[in-house]
């Protein structure tokens, strides 16, 4: 199953220049939810601050290293039970001024319900935008 690729903002919401480097290949849409990771050997609780199919920026002032695998545990708004799901940290920001602290993670081997449940609230989210950038 080819995986999608996500990388970083050209600027965050704070206005700060972002690496360069952009390979995703679908945007991110803003979604602010509390998610649980853990490493091999540590467990974390942060925001993620937008999601797109293919994985979320978390914003941590202790990013994982790059090529971290993570467990990740989130719940999608408007769904009953919360999303576990695997990811991989594929890059970091250490938040210079202006910038927000974090790291980019990419899903791992969604199964198809997982994949349904994210692909339905990212596209949800895209809706409530073009409705809400309509001419009134």
């Amino acid at each position: 199953m080819a995986k999608a690729r996500i990388d970083v903002e050209r600027r965050n919401k704070r206005g700060g220049r972002a690496p360069e480097a952009d390979a995703r290949r679908s945007r991110r849409e803003r979604l602010v939810v509390r998610v649980d990771y853990s490493t091999v050997d540590s467990f974390f609780s942060e925001f993620t601050t937008n999601i797109n199919e293919g994985g979320l920026f978390i914003e941590t002032d202790t990013p994982s290293a790059i090529g971290t695998l993570v467990q990740l545990q989130f719940q999608l708004p408007g769904t009953d039970e919360p999303l576990k799901v695997s990811g991989r940290v594929i890059w970091t920001t250490p938040g210079a001024p202006g910038e927000v602290p974090g790291m980019g993670v990419e899903f791992e081997d969604l199964d198809p319900i997982a994949r349904d449940r994210v692909n339905a609230v990212v596209r949800r989210l895209r809706s409530d935008i073009a409705r809400r950038e309509l001419p009134r």
